[in-house]
């Protein structure tokens, strides 16, 4: 390969992994802990921030404009996502902007009180969201680092051969073991918790760490809730009825027992649920609709095997398709074949999440549309995810401190850069110029070692460190096995360049092989071992695979840097070699 092909391989690797670590770079050095402290919140918490931000801010500039304080706010870091909405208001209303941006000029800028909070609440909103989105996009810390908790949940297998009434066949217990993991990381993540780790551990346990979390009776809910999902046929006639009354009486129904107060309104044995959509926040919110539904469920969500996301073959457009099992399918059959014209809604926990109108009838498998791509994998998990197919419990769990992250993650910086310094002290002293060399490739390995380890979205743990570590020192052999081949081709007479050659040449496969073996057993570490075993096992094949990049390749180009940018005609590797 061509000496110019291999450095532009290089700088590609570079920009790549650059790309990669950027995210991490960002979020755990150039961004405020404050702000960190917020992004990682639940969206329930960044909403409220927010707002609450917003009223404050509007309410300031309202003080100031009755005090008639014309102070020039315009250089003020507190009013500039304020200011920064008055500016875009003024642009959009195409109003010439003001030449002293006091708090009268920006509150002049919106048309309405609304106007102004939405505006404001909408700078605030997706500054925090691109935050946690740039969190998700970090080297995320594990629980030794993090602090939080862990659980160990037990399946419970023999209850659910025992509701199917036969042996459960290891397909079956695999996909309720799927799908249990599925649920409680829907769950979980609903919750906004940072993060959390869930897995399947042997046959019927599964694992859960959660960073920053440290709250049992919190998790223990979300564990243990109990999601139901069903199908309930919408009565039309009464839906508008009810609608018509309360949007002219808006206090004529019970929140609490979904009531309405007007007698004959809604039929007996039937119920009124409320429709929400997703916010911009993507919580639930009430669309001001209210729905009458038949008093009985026409399908429970339990009979669904499985759902999915595909796109219509004529429109285009996104649609959800789900499967049910057997004796569902022929409930559904008889339900849709009897209300053919009518709307049935998708209810979760009392909650309306769609409704469409039953266009035919429909046995086992079932097509949802007129959803939004993203509405439509919402949608998909939703009904994947309604009933957990087995019931679970907590057998163990444990709870960490914060602090002791902090200590060991200095610790482990503290061992990696000692570590480099150790190596090129000892290589510079026994290499001269070539030891140089070794340690830039071994802080390019350890560049690229972070940036895979975020690429792969791989949690850092401190066995991942001690990895790390161990790998700092262990790479370094390829470049002594190098070195000396090459020390032993100046010996025999040969010039720079052929010594070179040859020695990279000479020592590729004994630096293959020792890698390689390392890697193999790191592999099945990580395969077989579970936990802190997993995490030293995957940062040490990574380690070693990123050492022969830099080993093999970066160093030889480097060398040939010194030759032909340089115009070095002896090779500084020893002491007795001149």
């Amino acid at each position: 390969m061509s000496k110019i092909r291999r450095l532009l391989i290089v700088i590609a690797v570079l920009a790549v992994a650059f790309m990669f670590l950027f995210p991490t770079i960002q979020w755990y050095y150039l961004t405020p802990k404050e702000d960190q402290a917020i992004a990682v919140g639940s969206r329930e918490q960044i909403r409220e921030y927010s707002r609450q931000m917003t009223y404050l801010i509007i309410n300031d500039l309202k003080q100031k404009a009755i005090a008639h304080d014309n102070t020039d706010l315009s250089g003020q870091k507190s009013y500039k996502i304020a200011l920064d909405a008055s500016k875009k208001a003024y642009s959009l209303a195409k109003k010439p902007a003001p030449k002293t941006w006091n708090a009268v000029a920006i509150l002049s800028g919106f048309s309405s009180e609304r106007a102004m909070f939405d505006a404001i609440e909408s700078i605030y909103r997706e500054r925090v969201l691109s935050l946690k989105n740039l969190h998700s996009n970090a080297v995320q810390l594990g629980l030794d680092l993090a602090g939080g908790m862990s659980a160990v949940i037990q399946a419970d297998l023999n209850g659910l051969s025992q509701k199917l009434g036969h042996p459960l066949s290891q397909a079956e217990k695999d996909d309720a073991m799927k799908r249990a993991v599925e649920i409680l990381n829907s769950r979980i993540d609903q919750f906004g918790l940072t993060e959390p780790v869930i897995r399947q551990q042997g046959a019927d346990q599964i694992y859960i760490e959660i960073p920053g979390t440290p709250d049992p009776e919190r998790i223990n809910s979300i564990i243990m809730g109990k999601g139901n999902l069903a199908f309930y046929i919408v009565d039309s006639e009464a839906s508008a009825a009810v609608n018509s009354y309360l949007s002219t009486n808006p206090l004529g129904i019970d929140e609490q027992t979904m009531t309405v107060n007007k007698p004959g309104l809604v039929p007996a044995g039937e119920i009124v649920r409320k429709v929400y959509t997703k916010d911009s926040y993507g919580l639930d919110q009430f669309t001001g609709e209210y729905l009458v539904l038949q008093g009985t469920p026409g399908l429970d969500g339990s009979h669904i095997q499985s759902a999915s996301v595909s796109t219509d073959a004529i429109t285009g457009k996104p649609e959800t398709n789900f499967v049910l099992d057997k004796a569902g399918g022929e409930i559904f059959y008889k339900l849709t074949s009897e209300n053919v014209g009518k709307e049935m809604a998708v209810v979760l926990d009392d909650r309306i999440k769609s409704y469409a109108r039953i266009q035919e009838p429909i046995r086992e498998s079932v097509r949802i549309t007129g959803f939004s791509s993203t509405e439509a994998e919402s949608l998909a998990l939703l009904l994947r995810t309604a009933a957990l197919p087995i019931s679970l419990s907590v057998v163990n769990q444990q709870a960490i401190g914060a602090s002791l992250g902090q200590d060991a993650i200095r610790q482990g910086e503290m061992a990696i850069i000692v570590g480099l310094l150790s190596i090129f002290v000892f290589m510079f002293a026994y290499y001269k110029g070539a030891g140089v060399n070794a340690t830039l490739a071994q802080a390019l390995n350890l560049y690229l070692m972070l940036s895979i380890l975020t690429a792969f979205k791989l949690t850092l743990t401190l066995p991942s460190i001690a990895g790390f570590v161990l790998t700092t020192g262990m790479a370094v052999d390829a470049s002594v096995i190098i070195f000396e081949r090459i020390k032993e081709e100046l010996r025999a007479g040969k010039t720079r360049v052929a010594a070179i050659d040859a020695g990279f040449h000479k020592a590729f496969w004994a630096v293959m092989d020792s890698n390689l073996t390392t890697i193999i057993a790191a592999l099945f570490m990580a395969q077989l071992g579970s936990g802190p075993i997993q995490g030293f096992a995957i940062s040490l094949a990574i380690g070693n695979m990123t050492s022969l990049f830099t080993a093999l390749f970066v160093s030889r180009l480097i060398f040939d840097f010194e030759t032909d940018v340089l115009h070095m005609n002896h090779v500084s590797i020893s002491w007795r070699i001149k």
